[in-house]
């Protein structure tokens, strides 16, 4: 019997599969309003990718002109395609733009302008991308100069939060800081006055303080609150009356309502210097004593 060990033939080597290219899920955007704000702004997007049933959808009619004259490629895509993707409210339209470009906070402070008084918000730590997104939208409705997020424990910009604020992150400069209570210090150095939403015996009614010179409204994480050491960072606390058994406030919420309320205070100011300036007749023309 021959007990020589039987040697298998060699099979060839299976040809090495090809892997997929990765994507960077922070480039995407999706939903159509968000698509369409993007292309809008003028935004760089590399393509996109709509559902085959909605070609001829007269809801898509304005973002596929605008795409077409921005020559970016539409491609037309199965059920398939959208099943495999991660987020669900696509409404079946999905764009592959560049990386978002933060600002630094110098570049932001620099969007200051000398007409109008400047309107920062600086998120602590909020980490629900779906707030974040909506205190981006309600800043660039307000007419912010700049939104700052920090660069840990804190949402990105990422598809929900672009899709959470309608496309307002193509139009509000937004910026990442290493550390936020030094980021206070330095909006603080540049001569703006630095507002925390906070409850406690320190804080002051929100409609008593002054909104309408360069402000900075920081808001801090839902539960948690701004963190201590940016407290004491700020000028003043200013809080929001609650006045059932819940404590606390959606963080966008309160964004919205801080933000609006310097928008109140800034357009009675403008009205009064109006009221107050002399209204010359002009066939009359100045007078000169």
């Amino acid at each position: 019997m021959d007990r020589r060990r039987r040697v298998n033939p060699q099979r060839p080597a299976a040809p090495a599969q090809r892997r997929a290219p990765r994507i960077d899920l922070d480039d995407v955007v999706y939903g159509v309003h968000a698509v369409d704000e993007m292309l809008v702004a003028g935004e760089p997007l590399r393509h996109i990718h709509v559902g085959d049933d909605r070609k001829r959808d007269p809801a898509l009619k304005n973002l596929l002109e605008r795409a077409r004259a921005a020559n970016v490629p539409v491609r037309f895509e199965s059920r398939a395609f959208f099943a495999s993707f991660p987020y669900k409210a696509h409404q079946g339209v999905v764009a592959f733009g560049e990386p978002f470009e933060y600002v630094t906070l110098d570049e932001a402070l620099a969007y200051r302008s000398r007409e109008t008084s400047a309107l920062f918000v600086v998120l602590d730590h909020v980490t629900d991308p779906h707030n974040v997104g909506a205190i981006v939208r309600s800043a660039e409705c307000a007419g912010a100069t700049a939104v700052i997020i920090p660069e840990r424990r804190s949402a990105g910009v990422n598809p929900t939060v672009r899709k959470s604020s309608a496309g307002a992150t193509a139009f509000v400069p937004i910026a990442r800081v290493a550390n936020v209570a030094q980021a206070v210090r330095t909006l603080k150095k540049a001569g703006i006055w630095v507002y925390g939403a906070a409850l406690g015996p320190q804080a002051r009614a929100y409609t008593s303080v002054d909104l309408r010179g360069d402000v900075a409204l920081v808001i801090g994480a839902e539960g948690a609150g701004i963190a201590p050491l940016v407290q004491r960072e700020c000028d003043l606390l200013v809080e929001i009356p609650l006045l059932g058994k819940v404590r606390s406030l959606n963080a966008s919420v309160a964004a919205g309502v801080l933000l609006y309320e310097a928008v109140r205070q800034r357009a009675e100011a403008a009205a009064e210097a109006a009221s107050a300036s002399p209204v010359l007749d002009p066939e009359e023309g100045p007078s000169y004593t």
